[in-house]
């Protein structure tokens, strides 16, 4: 066990930590309490020092998204296998600036909300956070996609994030947000869980917001330590030790622990343990489609504790596991760059960085270039709100111990009853104003579908702005009125939800109220839920 050393203030090493045996199969027994460790009381770091490292958590990620964007779920559910290179080359950043800029929505998500906290202030309220990203131009997905129609829809942030009123609440989306928070809170992992929440919540809850509070929490333990283990370890303190994610990574840490030097058989374990199931984001559900920020945020801590903080490895590690193959390696390089700084960074890499550090991401007016300045000040001013000191040079920071979250539970007991209805083409087509009924058993359904087709002839309205009503009537009361926008950016990516029915048999009658001319509404699937565990599942 190493000891810490101070030089002039400043720390060149940390503890080192002995990590859990945990049963590799056994993923359901209790949660064992982590080893105690306790982080230093401050640090010292120059302005240089500091910059250094938000310039290389910042390019981490931009490198480690394109790393990994040609992989981005290719490979659900399998490895990506040896034989399979991973290409890199000094003009790849480049081709997706101008190719494919929806690859950096890891980076430009996060730069909203940079903007937010650079126009309205530290103490900037959550409404701030919620309207600049619901009604930005860019496309979104999944927690983010659900999180905007209801924002748009009357359900006010953190509501829209909760998963009464979302499918995606436990969606990797914060956990790929949540950078910038750890990067402006150096040493400061309750500073940054206290930004979190504000951000967190717009679109996720529970695990999926644990994931993006854990992650930013490595990010500014990156700043103290650069040993992985701790840095791993000591930010999953934030994470009540009753939930779900928390004994996910605990179990990852130990798969870790017993089989060190084979991170392809730790992706094993992980696969054949609960953790690698996807039971609430219609798209994963009986799919080897899996955006669960569990299995995920998994993934990452392959990269992290098998890559032993070397960048390259971390990422090939990370990306290889599969399934959102480049929002992985983005956080594993990010927390790495972070630690290692800017400087540090194999010229590899920064080669083609370099060529679009000053070049805006689509959607946004703001640079790397940019960023790097802007985190930095924020992070001066974070730092002095928690007792900090900012010399001529130095910056004195005061850690803090992580303090755990309250325990959020998202959907409990709540899965698929394997009553699924599915189709290659439709199960029906909804034309016009006549009703059509589903019948199911559960406590839950969702409904997914789309819609098309649509003649203007003869009307003023403008096609793009037209929105398609759909009346949902659940069990002979109207439920939902439904706002299905042509424009998708402004839609629900599912046509109906309830995960809060009384348990029994139940009819939906469908009714598009405000039909139009050789349009459509296409139902293509719909899945019951159960509030009763279903031990298939385990």
């Amino acid at each position: 066990m190493k000891t810490i050393k101070k030089t002039n203030g400043r720390i060149y090493s940390i503890i080192a930590i002995s990590l859990l045996m945990l049963s590799c199969g056994n993923e359901s027994s209790k949660a064992q309490e982590l080893p105690s460790v306790t982080m230093p009381k401050e640090i010292t770091l120059t302005k240089q020092e500091l910059k250094n490292k938000i310039k290389g958590g910042w390019a981490g990620q931009t490198i480690g998204v394109t790393y990994g964007g040609p992989a981005e779920f290719r490979f659900n559910g399998t490895m990506i296998q040896d034989y399979v290179q991973l290409e890199w080359n000094d003009d790849l950043i480049g081709w997706f600036y101008d190719n494919e800029p929806g690859l950096y929505d890891d980076i430009y998500m996060d730069l909203t909300f940079v903007d937010v906290l650079e126009k309205k202030g530290l103490d900037a309220p959550i409404s701030e956070f919620a309207k600049a990203f619901a009604y930005a131009e860019y496309p979104l997905w999944h927690a983010n996609q659900a999180a905007r129609y209801n924002i748009m829809n009357g359900i006010e942030a953190p509501a829209s994030g909760h998963w009464k009123n979302s499918m995606h609440a436990d969606d990797i989306d914060f956990q790929i947000e949540a950078d910038f928070a750890g990067l402006m809170s150096p040493g400061l992992p309750n500073a940054a869980s206290d930004i979190c929440d504000r951000v967190g919540h717009l679109m996720n809850y529970g695990d999926g917001y644990y994931a993006g509070v854990y992650v930013a929490s490595m990010y500014t333990l990156a700043f103290v330590s650069d040993d992985v283990n701790f840095i791993v370890t000591e930010a999953l303190k934030k994470i009540p030790s009753e939930s779900k994610y928390y004994r996910a990574m605990q179990d990852v840490i130990g798969f870790h622990e017993k089989f060190p030097d084979d991170w392809k058989r730790a992706w094993f374990e992980i696969e054949r343990s609960k953790w690698a199931q996807d039971l609430h984001c219609p798209d994963g559900i009986f799919s080897p489609f899996n955006i669960d920020a569990t299995v995920n945020s998994a993934y990452v801590l392959l990269g992290l504790l098998y890559g032993k903080g070397d960048i390259a490895k971390s990422m090939e590690i990370a990306t290889r596991a599969g399934q959102d193959a480049d929002c992985n390696p983005s956080t594993v390089a990010g927390i790495l760059g972070t630690m290692v700084g800017y400087d540090h960074i194999p010229d590899k890499w920064l080669k083609g960085l370099k060529k679009v550090e000053d070049r805006d991401f689509k959607y946004t007016t703001i640079s790397l270039n940019d960023v790097y300045e802007l985190s930095y000040k924020h992070a001066l001013e974070v730092i002095e709100r928690n007792n900090g000191k900012i010399g001529n040079d130095e910056i004195q920071i005061i850690c803090q111990s992580p303090k755990t979250l309250p325990l959020e539970v998202a959907y409990p007991n709540i899965e698929p009853t394997g009553n699924l209805k599915r189709s290659r083409g439709s199960l029906f087509t909804i034309n016009d104003n006549k009703e059509h009924s589903i019948e199911f058993s559960g406590t839950g359904i969702v409904i997914k579908g789309g819609i098309a087709g649509l003649s203007f002839s003869g009307s003023s309205e403008p096609f793009e702005n037209y929105i398609y009503e759909l009346e949902v009537n659940l069990d002979g009361k109207v439920d939902k009125v439904m706002k299905l926008p042509v424009d998708y950016k402004k839609r629900s990516a599912e046509l109906y939800w309830n995960m809060e029915l009384p348990k029994g048999d139940h009819v939906i009658k469908l009714k598009w109220l405000n039909p139009m001319e050789q349009g459509k509404i296409t139902i293509n699937e719909y899945v019951a839920f159960s509030g009763q565990k279903n031990t298939n599942h385990n």
